[in-house]
C-alpha cells in the first residue's frame, strides 16, 4: 500500500547506561537498548507517525475529506492524528472520553491547535477499559452528521489498530533489526507499552516476518485483555494479505503481561512514576505516565528480580507520549 512520508525515520536506537548503573550496573542488569519512536518527528513525535503513513494516505485515496477517530482527552493517537490530517489537507474530527470540561493542556491542547472538531463522551464505567460503548454511539452519530453536511468521512479506529495501520510496525520492524545488525546486537526481548494493539500486531508479524532473534513482549496499559487479543490477531493477519507476506500470525505469538496497568488506563503506578524519574534523571529521556512508563516499569521490575540474564541485553520501544506529561503535572 502507498505511504504518505510524515515521520522523520529511521529514528536512533542506542543504549541506556546511566539507567544500566541505576540499576545495579552490569552484575545485575542487562545492557538496556531504546528505539527512540519518541522522535518521529510529526506533532512532537512517537509511534503514531509510522502507522498514519498507511492510514491518512489511504484516506486521501479513497477521496476522504475528513478523517475521524477516537481516544481519551491525553491520547497521543488523537493529537497525531489530527496534525496527520492537516499535512494532507484533509479536516479532523476526535471523540475523547473525559469528564465534563476537562483541563485544555497537554495533547488536548495540541488538538485545538491543529484545529480539530472536539466531541466528548463520559469516560467508560470500568476504569481498567480505554474505550466506551458512549464513545462508539458517538462515533456512528459524527459519521453520520458529516455524511449529511457531503463529507466525505474515514474513520480511523482507536490507536490506528487496523490492518492498515499494522503495516507501519510491520515495515518499522526491518529498520529494527538493520540497525541492530549495524550494532553487532541481539537483544532477548522486545519491550513495549501495549494499549489498543496495532503496534503490538506490527511488531508481532514484523518479527515472524524478518526472523527477529527476539521475543516480542507487550506490557499492557489497560484491561480487555481477550478482545484485544483477538483484535491483534485479527488486523495482523490483515496486513499481511495487504503486504503480499506469506508469514502470519498465531494466537500462541501474542504475548501481553498483565501485571502493570495499575487501577486502570492513564491511572499512574508508583512504579510508572518512578521510573519517569529514573530515566529522566539519568538519561535525559522523557517517559510517559499513560504508556511508555508502565512498560519500563516492568522491564526495571524484571530487571530487579533476576528474570533478565545481565549478559544479555534488551530493547526497549519508546513509542513517545511526552506531552501526557503536563496533564500529570502534580504528580510531579
Amino acid at each position: 500500500m502507498r505511504r504518505l512520508p510524515l515521520a522523520t525515520l529511521p529514528t536512533p536506537l542506542h543504549d541506556l547506561p546511566r539507567l544500566r548503573d541505576a540499576l545495579g550496573g552490569p552484575a545485575r542488569c542487562p545492557r538496556i537498548l531504546v528505539k527512540r519512536d519518541d522522535l518521529t518527528g510529526l506533532a512532537l513525535g512517537g509511534n503514531k507517525a509510522r502507522k498514519l503513513e498507511f492510514l491518512i494516505a489511504d484516506a486521501v485515496d479513497q477521496g476522504a475529506t475528513v478523517v475521524l477517530t477516537t481516544g481519551a482527552a491525553q491520547s497521543n493517537h488523537a493529537r497525531m492524528t489530527a496534525a496527520a490530517a492537516r499535512v494532507a489537507a484533509l479536516d479532523v474530527h476526535l471523540v475523547l472520553t473525559a469528564d465534563a470540561d476537562p483541563p485544555v493542556q497537554g495533547n488536548l491542547l495540541l488538538d485545538r491547535l491543529f484545529g480539530a472538531t472536539l466531541h466528548f463522551v463520559p469516560p467508560p464505567a470500568d476504569p481498567t477499559l480505554a474505550t466506551s460503548d458512549e464513545e462508539a454511539a458517538k462515533v456512528a452519530e459524527v459519521m453520520a452528521a458529516l455524511r449529511a453536511q457531503g463529507e466525505r468521512p474515514y474513520e480511523i479506529p482507536v490507536g490506528g489498530s487496523s490492518g492498515v495501520g499494522v503495516l507501519g510496525y510491520t515495515y518499522g520492524t526491518q529498520e529494527i533489526i538493520e540497525q541492530l545488525q549495524a550494532l553487532h546486537e541481539r537483544p532477548t526481548r522486545l519491550y513495549f507499552a501495549s494499549g489498543s494493539r496495532g503496534t503490538q500486531a506490527g511488531l508481532t508479524l514484523g518479527a515472524k516476518w524478518c526472523d527477529a532473534h527476539y521475543d516480542v513482549y507487550g506490557v499492557a496499559v489497560s484491561g480487555g485483555e481477550s478482545f484485544k487479543r483477538e483484535r491483534a490477531l485479527r488486523i495482523a493477519n490483515e496486513a499481511a494479505g495487504l503486504a503480499a507476506i506469506a508469514t502470519r500470525v498465531t494466537d500462541d505469538d501474542l504475548v501481553t503481561d498483565q501485571g502493570y496497568f495499575g487501577d486502570g488506563y492513564g491511572i499512574p503506578t508508583p512504579g510508572c512514576l518512578e521510573a519517569i524519574r529514573l530515566v529522566a534523571r539519568h538519561e535525559g529521556v522523557l517517559l510517559d505516565p499513560v504508556y511508555t512508563a508502565k512498560a519500563m516499569a516492568c522491564l526495571i521490575d524484571h530487571v530487579r528480580t533476576g528474570q533478565l540474564d545481565p549478559a544479555s541485553s534488551v530493547l526497549f520501544l519508546h513509542t513517545g507520549g511526552a506531552p501526557a506529561l503536563f496533564a500529570h503535572a502534580h504528580l510531579f
